[in-house]
């Protein structure tokens, strides 16, 4: 039988500029310098006897080759991870050397520290990357294979790969100034005075902005489009200060304590809705090391952010919980 010419770092090359779009991104994807990844194609594509990429575009193009080749690459490499996660044992502090997490920003200062100290613990020899980013992002950074794991708001699409398990309901919440007197206000009053207290909004980009705007429409409820943001600490600061109100959630309220002294919260003002906080895990994760994170994980949520902040605000029992515990 003949020895076939191809490398798997050739194939692995070739698949990460595929899916990047370009030779420096597919080589940070790959944790390599760009003069490596370019000399994989090129020996690649000499083996083969074809171009697989066309290097005029930008992005990058397949060529139908190219396109052909992927599709088989895509399949042999996951065949060969799930192959090598069947041959992993419970042995976790021998065999994983990194472990790539992505997760939400509400998690920075506390969630995210403390399910790092449970992981070391348990694999003392591993390595690990933390990204803080939208969560969004958390779940392009999953489908290119640029980290392992995530802890994000549950998909509004499906993604071929991904493992989602449910961990926090987190629910949407009304937030006003201090200042503004009375009981919290429906959304009717909200509406009456709109010009003097605009809705700061979360930008449409984001998951969390198109949630609310999608319940506002349900509810028939229309304000101005005067200000957005992506940064909740922004829109909560400019609350604070008297600016306006938003709707926000549990968790992301939670996060910005220095704001509580000059702000109320309240359940929203209309049909009750909330989002699912997930850990979503790429398919050929171990499934010793996805128990071994949720465990942590539903931990540390549990701990550092519904016990907490339920004391402090009561009439979010049962409303901000953890899902599936158990």
């Amino acid at each position: 039988m003949e020895r076939s010419p191809l490398s798997l770092k050739w194939l692995e090359a070739f698949q990460a500029v595929a899916r990047h779009g370009t030779l420096s991104d597919g080589a940070q994807g790959l944790g390599v310098s760009v003069s490596t990844v370019s000399h994989h194609l090129t020996c690649l594509e000499q083996a083969l006897g074809t171009p697989l990429l066309d290097h005029a575009k930008r992005p990058m193009r397949l060529t139908p080759a190219g396109e052909t080749l992927l599709r088989r690459v895509d399949e042999a490499m996951w065949l060969l991870r799930m192959g090598v996660s069947d041959l992993w044992s419970g042995d976790l502090a021998s065999v994983v050397r990194l472990l790539r997490i992505a997760h939400l920003e509400d998690f920075d200062t506390d969630v995210a520290p403390a399910l790092v100290q449970h992981l070391s613990a348990a694999m003392p020899r591993c390595d690990f990357s933390m990204l803080s980013r939208p969560s969004h992002e958390v779940v392009e950074l999953l489908e290119t294979e640029q980290v392992d794991v995530g802890i994000a708001a549950a998909m509004d699409r499906e993604s071929p790969g991904l493992i989602e398990e449910p961990i926090l309901r987190d629910p949407f919440i009304l937030v006003t100034p201090r200042s503004l007197p009375g009981p919290a206000p429906d959304l009717t009053a909200l509406q009456g005075q709109a010009d003097a207290l605009p809705l700061l909004r979360y930008s449409r980009k984001q998951q969390i902005g198109r949630r609310i705007e999608a319940q506002l429409r349900r509810l028939g409820a229309r304000f101005p489009q005067r200000m957005e943001f992506e940064s909740t600490h922004a829109i909560l600061a400019m609350v604070a200060a008297g600016r306006g109100w938003t709707i926000t959630t549990a968790l992301t309220f939670a996060r910005a304590q220095r704001y509580h002294g000059d702000l109320c919260a309240a359940p929203f003002p209309g049909r009750a809705f909330s989002r699912t906080i997930a850990l979503i895990c790429r398919e050929d994760l171990p499934a010793p090391i996805r128990t071994l994170i949720e465990t942590g994980l539903r931990g540390a949520v549990q701990r550092q952010v519904i016990d907490q902040t339920v004391a402090r605000y009561p009439w979010l029992a049962g409303r901000f919980e953890m899902l599936g515990a158990g």
